[in-house]
């Protein structure tokens, strides 16, 4: 089961390594189907690998990744709840601890 509200609380935290790893719990099992559920999960998973980046103050690498997770974000669907909730909570945060 993904675990979106765990995930989120992890971030204000700003335990970002852990954020990652409670949904890598979801993804790494799946992570051979490349279905679009699939690499959305894996785009949140960037998001917070940029985080964890910019904490250790690596602001060119935690940018590069966060690419990655927009890359990702893009497939995200206007019926999909879930995730468009996700997606605008970690970008707002993004405005706030990223850039």
């Amino acid at each position: 089961m993904l675990a979106i509200s765990d995930y989120k609380e992890l971030l204000l935290q700003q335990k970002f390594y852990e954020a990652h790893e409670k949904l890598e719990e979801y993804w790494f099992p799946r992570r051979k189907e490349k279905s679009r559920g699939v690499l959305i999960v894996k785009g949140f998973i960037n998001a917070a690998v940029a985080f964890e980046l910019k904490k250790r103050g690596r602001q060119e690498s935690a940018l590069k990744v966060w690419k990655t997770y927009k890359k990702f974000s893009l497939l995200i669907e206007s019926d999909e709840n879930d995730f468009i909730e996700l997606k605008e909570f970690v970008e707002d945060y993004a405005k706030k601890y990223l850039f």
